[in-house]
């Protein structure tokens, strides 16, 4: 099976655009939580969000890829043209049925609906504009990152919720596994959008002002936006043309809460799982990841459960442990995407980015939050996802040449999951019996 590589990163956040400015911010501990200005928030008793200001698509898309697209696109495609530049490729050596394109996200285009919604509320149903409706399909991200590339290989939309990031870059590494791909491009976009906005005010999981992982005093989150994009190539392409290896992409787990639509199931047991097969599939184990890049909402139940998962795992390995989301806020679908390019970076640069507006750990949660950018080594990275609806989706990235022999962890998690099965059969013949 082939290893498989991420040569290329790219970024479209509420701290900047590009991989240099978004690395520079996320390491200064800078926070982009400003007042809303994408829409009125009057009768709202919350109006702060991590928005992506002065975004001006023409600067990055042509006539026509601006006029066929909504913001959301627009993010996917700025992100990808970045990563593909960053990766040092041509749209000749893109073109073709061997690169594919694999985008996740959690609305899609929600703001171009709720333009044409309020445009037909308030000026009726002649004032909505049929031209624009083809370009709110969700399943048209990864086609428009496609089509700008030639790229005609499989493309796949994937809306895992706040997972979806990390489920787009885990099924891409797996189409390079499998021989159905050479390249990949991949990641999520999201925009904040009004209904999405007032829904989380309503369910009383957005703060007032400020993010706060894994602080005693946490009150919630704040919406965030924005697009996270990967080249994923095989080892045999990368190597091929001479491409620099930023970081490898190395086991993912996946799994399920099953427990309820909003809340983790409070032992964790999805997301140890999810955690625990990363782990595995890597072929490594706890104590050779040097962070973990924790999904850390700093919503009460989400951090003290992921807490509890960590502890699990790790034992007395105390992790370090950070979240991005205090500055760039939650990105529900694109961000385990974004914090992806984190995690790259990290690994490029040697540095662990901080949790920002930190003071306080909160003793259910006991874990070691990096409050300050650490300076260090980075070997092995665990991003971290747990969605809406119990997703639980955990990547794991490593410096090239780090990981042990290509997916021997794929075999023993494989063989490690078949015994279980047995020995849970047995038992059930057993109670039969």
């Amino acid at each position: 099976m082939q290893r498989v590589f991420v040569t290329g990163v790219g970024v479209v956040s509420s701290l900047g655009y590009g991989r240099q400015a978004f690395l520079d911010a996320t390491v200064a501990g800078k926070s982009a939580a400003r007042e809303v200005a994408l829409f009125d928030t009057s009768g709202m008793d919350r109006n702060i969000a991590c928005e992506v200001h002065d975004f001006r698509p023409r600067d990055f898309l042509s006539a026509a890829e601006t006029r066929r697209t909504g913001r959301c696109s627009q993010f996917a495609l700025v992100a990808s043209r970045m990563a593909v530049e960053d990766a040092g490729l041509s749209e000749e050596q893109l073109a073709g049925r061997r690169t594919a394109v694999i985008f996740g996200t959690t609305m899609g285009e929600a703001n171009l609906l709720g333009q044409l919604d309020r445009k037909w509320i308030h000026e009726g149903e002649q004032a909505v504009s049929l031209a624009r409706l083809p370009a709110y399909g969700t399943t048209l991200l990864p086609i428009h990152v496609a089509r700008a590339f030639g790229a005609a290989g499989m493309v796949q939309t994937l809306p895992a919720a706040c997972a979806a990031g990390n489920y787009a870059i885990g099924y891409a590494a797996d189409q390079i596994r499998l021989g159905r791909a050479d390249v990949v491009i991949c990641g999520a976009a999201e925009v904040i959008e009004k209904l999405q906005y007032a829904g989380f005010v309503r369910l009383g999981a957005m703060a007032p002002d400020r993010s706060r992982p894994f602080d005693k005093d946490r009150s919630g989150l704040l919406v965030g936006e924005g697009a996270g994009a990967l080249v994923l190539e095989s080892a045999r392409h990368a190597e091929a043309r001479g491409a620099t290896l930023l970081a490898e992409v190395g086991g993912y787990g996946l799994a399920c809460d099953a427990h309820h639509i909003t809340r983790p199931e409070p032992s964790g047991a999805g997301s140890a799982r999810a955690m625990r097969e990363a782990i595995r599939a890597s072929g490594i184990t706890p104590r050779d990841v040097t962070f973990l890049n924790a999904h850390g909402t700093a919503t009460p139940t989400n951090d003290t459960v992921e807490s509890r998962v960590v502890r699990d795992i790790f034992g007395d390995y105390r992790v370090p442990l950070t979240s991005l989301k205090g500055g760039i806020g939650h990105c529900m679908g694109a961000a385990s995407a974004i914090e992806a390019v984190s995690c790259v970076l990290s690994i490029v640069h040697g540095v662990i980015p901080p949790t920002i507006n930190f003071e306080t750990l909160d003793p259910v949660c006991d874990v070691d939050v990096v409050t300050e950018a650490t300076e260090r080594p980075v070997d092995v990275v665990l991003n971290n996802s747990l969605a809406f609806g119990g997703y639980d989706a955990v990547v794991a990235f490593a410096k090239p040449g780090r990981l042990p022999e290509p997916y021997a962890g794929l075999a023993s998690a494989a063989h490690a999951e078949a015994d279980a099965r047995d020995a849970a059969d047995a038992l059930d013949d057993e109670e039969a019996g």
